[in-house]
């Protein structure tokens, strides 16, 4: 049940960059789209408010870097996704075993092994080459969809270890956490825009039952991964993660019309490795 939960998961965010793109298309900015489908995962799982409330008490530090980490992790993706190549943001997102090992041995007490050094040579490696262009100095991400994707997959790795972490929460706080982190860290990007009200009275029929069904597939999804990575290790969670990057490059090849030269596939090939070699890290402070 774990890896069915992170299974679906991927799955999900494989897939759901294009309806907030056909919603952009339609005049629903990504930050309202953002906005409302987290408001509206929190409303479907407002029948956890109670279990939510009881554990107030147990709440601390930990809550708030898992509800800042998954609010982030869910806004970046979601913004670099709009205005970027679908694989080149999601690679960078993918760089994600890099910082799960930092964070695992900050806050969990995971020693590197000797696959550890390997990933993190690895991961840059390939972000290297997919970023790299001669004449173009330093590779560092090219544009701010790609910042954004970079960023996002910090946070996703920050939030999946800090969910083992914190293991007092039980699965519907983490949930919960997730929705309402997003909801709140969107919301200061909405008032800077301006005009959300009238945004929001512009939306048609059809693109509120969209995102309705956004909603509720967010809600169900939340659920189903902070139950998969609370009872995986953050670094076998990240593997399983890996099937996101298959449905995006299908997906992103017959809705997007993406394509990825040598290159990328290059840079890409790394980074996957480095994902599939995580899965291999101990856990037990060992150094070997």
């Amino acid at each position: 049940m774990p890896i069915a939960g992170v299974l679906s998961g991927a799955l999900v965010w494989g897939l759901i960059w294009y309806p907030y793109r056909a919603l952009q298309h339609v005049g629903v900015s990504g930050a309202m789209a953002t906005f409302i489908t987290y408001l509206l995962a929190m409303l479907c799982g407002a029948f956890m408010l109670p279990l939510v409330w009881r554990e107030r008490s147990t709440f601390g530090w930990w809550a708030l870097l898992l509800v800042l980490s998954a609010g982030w992790a869910n806004l970046g993706y979601v913004l670099g996704m709009l205005h970027g190549e679908v694989m080149r943001v999601l690679l960078l997102f993918y760089l994600a075993p890099v910082w799960t090992i930092l964070f695992s041995f900050w806050l969990l007490g995971e020693r590197l092994n000797r696959y550890g050094y390997l990933i993190v040579a690895l991961s840059m490696s390939g972000a290297m080459i997919m970023l790299w262009e001669p004449g173009m100095g330093l590779p560092f991400p090219k544009n701010i969809s790609e910042w954004l994707g970079l960023s996002a997959g910090m946070g996703f790795a920050l939030s999946n270890v800090t969910s083992r972490r914190a293991a007092q929460l039980s699965v519907q706080v983490k949930s919960f956490s997730m929705w309402l982190g997003t909801a709140l860290l969107t919301l200061p990007l909405l008032l800077w825009q301006g005009g959300g009200g009238e945004q929001m009275l512009s939306i048609s029929t059809q693109s509120w039952m969209l995102l309705a069904l956004m909603g509720l597939v967010l809600c169900a999804t939340s659920f189903a991964v902070q139950f998969g990575i609370t009872y995986l290790s953050a670094n076998r969670a990240i593997v399983l993660f890996l099937f996101e990057l298959v449905v995006a490059a299908v997906s992103s090849y017959f809705l997007a019309d993406e394509t990825m030269d040598v290159r990328n596939w290059i840079g890409a090939i790394l980074i996957i490795f480095a994902s599939l070699l995580s899965g291999k890290l101990c856990s037990d402070n060992s150094l070997d």
